[in-house]
């Protein structure tokens, strides 16, 4: 499911319940602060202190802006500054297309946004930091869109005794280019991937090996994290041969772990239709030359892909430099071809609701209200794709990996679904435990997404939600602390086992077991009751779309 229609879910969902939203506050400008004065490969930078009271420092480059001739190359140094660099707000976005989520700016849908000088970080650490372990938030969005800032790293900072970095990547195609033209003008072996926005994140991760010590944070304890996309990257990050050395462990949260064939990724497929090689020709002809190649416009770049649907773009690719053939399943399978370290892998009980809250076939709206046209009915339909996802992201994934040997693989469910309502509309029964509701709950930070916060997060839910905070926290701290979770969160083994976290009054952290498969999700879609046969192959038809290799199994289960 493609970010763009996620964030318009929200953003929608937000201006229909208008009355009972409230605004964002708008945060006085920060001043620099001598004492967070620090020197760097770069220079001096100077930042200030959060709200929360930790110290930050925002939109630190961490390569050169790959723009003209660096475009579609792999990232090189960033420069050094000229004078201190007061490092005191977000840095520009990489461009990426708005969605709905974005009107709360005043962006209206649709626009190209950003710039391609983007490569940054954010770090948050708490006061007088030293020799703490870092973890490196890797944003979601699709790999089509998102940014650092849109996240407080400071909470969690403060509350786990860490440094948090969040960093910004290459999007869309800017990201994700698979085209030989370019590979043939390459400079180094580098210039010669295709998944550039993963070589992004390598030299992230080398800049914070070379500089997270002026911000207090042990070098020899690196995590990365990252949600959705971001998880996705995770995993791209574990499996790739370049990034070995960069980092100590990994947490996956909702992520995924498909990737394409070289091949597929320049010239398309029956199932993926947007092959760079066309594409390109497409704006600039067959025979360019790499140079007219990198001069396309922006918008010519963007409108090509906008024209078969942006967020159904292909993203990583199998390109023989960062990601080897197979990708992540074929390196989580094969001994020594992931990085044999600790790894935390979950999604979320109801990821899929996300994106039902506004389907006019299941959703009722009159106003500002919005309730279920049939609740069993819209439950059913959430819960086999996210069960899906569950398989791919969590079972298939662990299991590989312990096959091949790795020990240290945890995994989780979070099932908090206790969000605030509004007359009829019960947003605990819309999104439930859906796609990114965990992240406010890691960081501890419930301003997240925007007006929709003061409607899922009350007074009333308040302290479950602490609780649930406080446990994520925790084991999330202990990872980056010592590599391993708390004592009670037992390893994957067959069979499953999973940390399941949710309120004290719901059983609150506890260990359960079970596996899914998509044998097992089809059993299940063909037995349902609470869905009569159009729907049951609505949901079958989504289940091909998320993994077209699985369709004579899921054709042969769900009659249609």
């Amino acid at each position: 499911m493609s970010p763009v229609r996620k964030t318009s879910v929200l953003a929608m969902l937000c201006g229909a319940l208008l009355a009972a939203c409230g605004g964002e506050r708008v945060a006085e400008p920060p001043q620099a602060l001598e004492n967070t004065r620090r020197v760097i490969a770069q220079g001096e930078v100077i930042g200030f202190a959060t709200e929360q009271g930790a110290e930050a420092w925002l939109a630190i480059p961490y390569a050169a802006p790959p723009v003209g001739d660096l475009r579609w190359r792999a990232p090189r140094p960033a420069a050094g500054f000229d004078g201190p660099f007061e490092a005191l707000s977000h840095g520009v976005r990489c461009p990426q297309l708005t969605n709905g989520l974005d009107e709360a700016e005043g962006l209206e849908s649709g626009l190209i946004v950003g710039s391609e000088d983007c490569l940054t970080l954010d770090i948050y650490a708490p006061p007088n930091a030293e020799n703490l372990p870092v973890m490196v938030w890797i944003h979601g969005g699709g790999n089509v869109w998102g940014r650092s800032g849109a996240y407080n790293g400071s909470q969690l900072a403060l509350d786990q005794d860490v440094v948090v970095i969040a960093i910004q990547y290459r999007l869309g195609p800017l990201g994700w280019m698979a085209h030989p033209t370019l590979r043939a003008d390459a400079e180094t072996e580098a210039d010669a991937a295709a998944s550039f926005a993963l070589l992004d994140m390598i030299a992230a991760l080398e800049w914070v090996q070379a500089n997270a010590a002026a911000f207090g944070g042990d070098t020899d304890r690196v995590t990365i994290f990252g949600e959705s996309a971001g998880g996705h990257n995770v995993a791209g990050l574990m499996a790739s041969p370049r990034a070995r050395g960069l980092f100590h462990a990994g947490i996956i949260q909702s992520g995924i772990v498909w990737s394409r064939p070289l091949d597929v990724a320049e010239h398309g497929s029956d199932w993926e239709q947007h092959g760079a090689v066309p594409t390109i020709a497409g704006l600039v002809g067959s025979e360019a030359s790499a140079a007219d190649i990198r001069a396309i416009g922006l918008e010519a770049l963007f409108a090509a892909y906008e024209d078969e649907g942006i967020t159904d773009m292909p993203r990583m690719i199998e390109d023989g430099v960062v990601l080897g053939e197979g990708g992540i399943l074929a390196a989580a399978s094969t001994p020594g071809g992931f990085n044999d370290l600790p790894v935390i892998t979950g999604t979320n009980l109801e990821e899929m609701k996300l994106y039902k809250a506004l389907d006019p076939d299941l959703v009722r709206r009159f106003g500002m209200l919005l309730w279920p046209r049939d609740a069993g009915a819209y439950e059913a339909v959430a819960e086999y794709p996210s069960r899906f996802w569950r398989a791919l992201a969590v079972d298939e994934l662990a299991n590989r990996l312990r096959a091949s040997g790795h020990e240290n693989v945890w995994a989780y469910r979070f099932d908090w679904n206790d969000g605030g309502s509004f007359l009829v509309t019960d947003s605990g029964q819309l999104f439930g435990a859906a796609h990114s509701m965990e992240i406010p709950f890691v960081f501890n930070h419930f301003e997240f997404y925007g007006a929709l916060d003061g409607l899922l997060f009350t007074d009333g839910n308040a302290e479950g939600r602490e609780a649930i905070a406080a446990a994520m926290g925790a084991h999330w701290g202990r990872f980056a602390h010592e590599g391993v979770p708390g004592s009670d969160w037992d390893r994957w083994q067959a069979g499953g086992a999973l940390m399941r976290f949710d309120t004290p009054l719901e059983g609150g952290q506890q260990m359960m077991v079970g596996e899914e498969s998509l044998a097992g999700i089809l059993e299940g879609l063909a037995q349902d009751d609470r869905l009569d046969d159009r729907q049951r192959c609505v949901v079958a038809e989504e289940l091909t779309g998320w993994n077209p290799s699985d369709a004579d199994q899921i054709s042969a289960a769900i009659t249609c």
